[in-house]
């Protein structure tokens, strides 16, 4: 008996080639690629030329770090000192205080402050009548364009020694307190301003990851019986997952830049000690001093060690299985 032909393995079965491409599956040239996508590099031309001449072009200029630089002969005619200025960097006292100043106030800020926009979407997003949502949403926006000046200020009036608060205290026997000069509680002080400014705007990209959550899971999930709370833990925060993953990514890559307005306003009120930063010590440092190699110096190790967080994070997330910012294709 003839036996017919034997039939391919599903895993060994080739696709046929797209008409498309003519490689089978190979990336298309790059002209056929330019003449595919210009309208998208005609958008976004304009930015890309504002990243280049405001971003990258300064880059350059960290040349600087590696020189004794002065302004009156240029980098041209500066001498170059090699790795000096990172050795007196490393050396100075003020600079690590600076250091662990900036890496205690994330620290404590990725604690209380990172969560607050997510529970923020949560409830936002649970509000079902649309006006009284985007009325909602409209308040806890609105902080946001606010100065740190006028932030400060209206802390100062609500918080200072002769605030609402210490006002509110005396006419009830009670002593005044003054939290805008105490250096004791600075951290909580700046962590609160932030969540009061900040924590309204950072709500926008996690509602729009709730928005492309599919609602027919949450249909079905009370449809089985699952309450609000079990709804919420098994379907809203993983669907909220790789955006909180990529959002603390680049929260670490911003460590050491915790703000630079914020402390400045309030550095002389509790004392350099309590609230240099490293953003304030290169601008002491350089701007004050003329010593615009050594800022340079503290500027580009802040750079470095960022792309070092962003890229250990990164390949954490991958551990994970979840993408991060970016992935090998």
């Amino acid at each position: 008996m003839q036996k017919g032909p034997r039939a391919t393995p599903p895993h060994r079965r080739r696709s046929p080639r797209s008409p498309r491409s003519p490689r089978g599956g190979a990336r298309p040239p790059l002209a056929a690629r330019l003449k595919r996508d210009w309208p998208m590099l005609l958008m976004v031309l304009p930015a890309v030329g504002l990243l280049a001449v405001f971003y990258y072009t300064p880059i350059l200029g960290s040349v600087i770090a590696f020189q004794d630089y002065s302004p009156y002969v240029g980098i041209k005619d500066s001498p170059w000192v090699g790795l000096a200025n990172f050795q007196w960097l490393m050396l100075d006292a003020s600079f690590w205080d600076a250091t662990l100043n900036t890496l205690s106030i994330t620290a404590f800020q990725l604690v209380f402050y990172f969560p607050v926009p997510i529970m923020l979407a949560i409830l936002l997003d649970s509000i079902v009548r649309p006006r009284v949502r985007l009325l909602m949403q409209s308040i806890v926006y609105m902080p946001h364009f606010f100065s740190w000046v006028l932030v400060v200020s209206l802390f100062q009036q609500m918080f200072g020694g002769a605030g609402l608060l210490s006002q509110i205290l005396r006419e009830h026997g009670y002593r005044g307190i003054d939290l805008m000069t105490n250096p004791d509680t600075f951290i909580l002080l700046v962590t609160a301003e932030t969540i009061w400014k900040d924590a309204g705007w950072g709500t926008i990209i996690f509602l729009a990851a709730l928005a492309a959550i599919d609602q027919n899971q949450y249909e079905a999930a009370a449809v089985d019986g699952a309450g609000r709370w079990r709804r919420m833990w098994h379907i809203t925060l993983p669907g909220l997952r790789p955006v909180i993953i990529l959002l603390l990514i680049l929260r670490l890559g911003d460590a050491l830049n915790v703000g630079f307005e914020q402390f400045f306003l309030q550095r002389d009120a509790v004392g350099r000690e309590a609230a240099e930063v490293l953003d304030t010590f290169v601008y002491w440092r350089t701007l004050l001093t003329g010593e615009w190699s050594y800022g340079a110096a503290a500027g580009l190790v802040k750079g470095v060690v960022g792309l070092v967080l962003i890229v250990i994070a990164n390949k954490v997330a991958h551990r994970f299985g979840e993408q991060g910012i970016y992935q090998r294709t």
